[in-house]
């Protein structure tokens, strides 16, 4: 059985959406990594003002998600029972544990040539 502060995997946009938006996050992508007419790079979930993100429509952020054939991975609590923004963007496919790049808040920092 998994504990609310254990990492979860999901491919679900709903969830992820409804996920972000609670802590108060947007769609983004980090600015100059989109490649020919790419509307999104490389994709972030921003909590906080960044100038080297750039927010998207969920839209975007989905197609390029399907795209690079990624999986969410997150945490609903921390271990003490706190909120927890940790996520990570991963290969589909890869265990929990995974080759993601993310922390606190997250991310994804390989791209695709």
């Amino acid at each position: 059985m998994t504990t609310r502060h254990e990492a979860q995997q999901t491919t679900n946009h709903d969830k992820i959406r409804k996920w972000a938006e609670a802590r108060g996050g947007r769609p983004a992508s980090v600015r100059g990594t989109e490649e020919g007419k790419e509307e999104a790079g490389v994709l972030r979930i921003a909590f906080t003002d960044d100038e080297d993100l750039e927010t998207i429509e969920w839209d975007e952020f989905f197609d390029k998600f399907e795209e690079e054939h990624l999986a969410f991975l997150y945490q609903d609590k921390t271990a003490d029972g706190g909120e927890s923004r940790f996520f990570k963007l991963v290969e589909r496919g890869e265990p929990k544990h995974g080759r993601g790049h993310g922390g606190e808040h997250g991310s994804h920092s390989r791209t695709r040539h």
